[in-house]
């Protein structure tokens, strides 16, 4: 993810992220159909060619993420406004100074929750 929102940036990035449990074991980068600095959509034929990747994989959606690559750091209006998985988290990257940092919310009725995220070393 964190290759991803650099690579993308100004643009904000977006993908899903798929695993078991709590387990994360997979992101899949999909394009911003907007192609914009302060909004984004998942591309419709990638957001669908991702959930049916995911259910032949037998993996569950775990999150959604993407970037503000201007701030803020957490969910704005329209994300809240928007967000269409309840029971997925979302990833939100933003870029302190130089450095992306990346803070998990859970998004039910247009209300956030910020959440815990652990890192494992990638194998």
């Amino acid at each position: 993810m964190l290759e991803d929102v650099s690579c993308r940036a100004p643009e904000e990035a977006c993908g899903l992220v798929g695993g078991q449990g709590n387990r994360a074991v997979v992101v899949l980068t999909l394009t911003n159909a907007l192609h914009s600095p302060v909004r984004f959509q998942l591309a419709p034929q990638e957001h669908l060619d991702a959930f049916l990747w995911l259910e032949n994989k037998g993996l569950d959606l775990l999150a959604v993420y993407h970037s503000h690559p201007h701030g803020p750091a957490a969910p704005s209006p329209t994300d809240l406004a928007e967000y269409a998985y309840p029971d997925a988290a979302a990833l939100i990257w933003a870029r302190q100074a130089e450095e992306w940092g990346c803070r998990g919310f859970l998004i039910r009725e247009g209300q956030a929750q910020e959440i815990r995220l652990f890192l494992d070393e990638l194998v």
